[in-house]
């Protein structure tokens, strides 16, 4: 059989539609009748590792549970690893993870929040040599077996980081007003952060390696608000996937009570606003007071034109401050736009650096391995 006429037709027949399973098939059909072929498809061109990262604080109860319910394979992927991040358990966390088998655990000694065992997961899958990075809860929350379908759309090049995002309304176990509440979290990172993502809070998400390269999580809260504005203001492609979720096997950590909840959320949307779209952050703040002191100025122009007997001297001093800081909170905007350039450009240099770190450890690993 012709081998030009053999790609021709399979690519035609299968490679047309772009279902994930069916490009598989026609790549895999290919390498049957042409065992020199190495393919174009991009799921099966190279070698490719997925790690599933999951971050623990005393999860012995759950961890068991979450481990069974994970893939052994997935299709597109090589080799599937897990990860565990020990934030500082007291309870045998490490010793369910041991006796399950995991290929990789991280102790943080003490516990330091999720955000911290996260990026420390990161880093870990890194240096293993992940291609695929994918984070989930050890509560068992998300759905296991939907793990192919959110790292589908980076093994097709289609996007670097994916968020699975769930039935929020169809949840049971979230009262009304957490419903209410993530999705307003959900609609205020979509403004902060020029994507599309349904579900913000959503641990369970996709990262290839070039994007968790790229990650960087300051505050110490929570991980999953960050990364998406982040992904947004760096221009790393992101989408999202419907996923399923499982019963609760116990009550959320991160969401003791809806107060606090919310202080936190507002608090971290702000920060990280300011942070990354601070021009138009400070812009929005000195609108507010510049609007009031015209306003009050166009009353005192009023009524000084109109003969009034009093001077309303309060009013226009009152005006005169409040467009002072008004204009004051502008020029504070450009300065930290101007100062975001350079973090922008360390940033760049810290990838380089995390990329040329991990190449070379991965790589001395290889060498020690092979000799």
């Amino acid at each position: 059989m012709d081998e030009s006429l053999g790609r021709r037709w399979a690519y035609l027949f299968f490679w047309g539609d772009r279902n994930f399973d069916i490009a598989i098939r026609a790549d895999a059909f290919l390498s049957h009748c042409f065992p020199k072929y190495t393919g174009n498809n991009p799921v099966t061109k190279s070698t490719t590792k997925l790690i599933i990262q999951i971050p623990c604080f005393n999860e012995a109860e759950t961890l068991g549970i979450t481990l069974d319910a994970l893939p052994k394979s997935v299709p597109g992927v090589d080799r599937v690893e897990v990860l565990i991040i020990d934030d500082g358990s007291v309870d045998d966390t490490a010793i369910v993870a041991k006796n399950w088998g995991v290929d990789h655990v991280v102790s943080l000694g003490a516990n330091r929040g999720l955000a911290r065992a996260f990026m420390a997961g990161l880093e870990a899958s890194l240096k293993a040599g992940a291609d695929i990075i994918v984070n989930t809860d050890a509560d068992n929350q998300y759905c296991a077996d939907d793990i192919p379908k959110l790292v589908q759309p980076i093994l097709l090049r289609q996007s670097e980081i994916v968020v699975g995002a769930r039935p929020i309304d169809q949840i049971r176990d979230f009262s009304p007003a957490k419903k209410v509440l993530q999705k307003f979290g959900s609609w205020v990172v979509r403004l902060a952060s020029d994507t599309n993502i349904p579900d913000a809070p959503s641990g369970f998400r996709a990262f290839s390696r070039d994007a968790a390269l790229q990650m960087n999580v300051f505050n110490e809260y929570t991980y999953t608000l960050e990364t998406i504005i982040q992904a947004g203001q760096k221009g790393i492609p992101i989408t999202w996937v419907p996923i399923r979720t499982n019963g609760y096997l116990r009550p959320s950590r991160l969401v003791k009570s809806i107060p606090s909840y919310i202080r936190r959320s507002i608090f971290t949307i702000l920060r990280i606003f300011l942070a990354y779209k601070p021009l138009r952050f400070f812009l929005m703040a000195g609108s507010v007071p510049f609007t009031l002191g015209f306003l009050l100025s166009v009353r005192w122009v009023f009524l000084f034109f109109s003969g009034t007997p009093r001077s309303h001297v309060p009013s226009l001093i009152l005006a005169a401050i409040t467009i002072l800081v008004g204009v004051q909170l502008w020029i504070l905007g450009l300065v930290a736009d101007v100062l975001s350039v350079n973090r922008k450009l360390l940033e760049e240099i810290q990838v380089r650096s995390r990329r040329a770190d991990i190449d070379a450890e991965i790589l001395a690993r290889t060498t020690e391995t092979n000799s």
